[in-house]
């Protein structure tokens, strides 16, 4: 779970780079379900695996939080249109 959260969050990065060009920020609006699912993924994983193993489902929670936090101020920059 670890893993899959990562990927999903460096996908979900990538993704929110290219929603900060201007007129592609109605991206946001299916960049933040997105990244809120990895973030659940992220959680489970935590909640799951041993003390050891959680780095990566960590550092993924981290980086779909920060997803979800710029593509909220993003769209609430642009009015959530633009």
């Amino acid at each position: 779970m670890g893993l899959i959260s990562l990927i999903w969050g460096i996908v979900a990065m990538i993704w929110m780079v290219i929603a900060l060009i201007p007129l592609l920020g109605w991206g946001n609006w299916f960049l933040i379900p997105f990244a809120a699912i990895g973030a659940i993924i992220a959680a489970i994983g935590i909640l799951f695996t041993r003390e050891q193993h959680r780095g990566r489902a960590k550092a993924g929670l981290v980086l779909n939080a920060i997803v979800i936090v710029v593509g909220v101020i993003r769209l609430s920059m642009g009015g959530g249109i633009i």
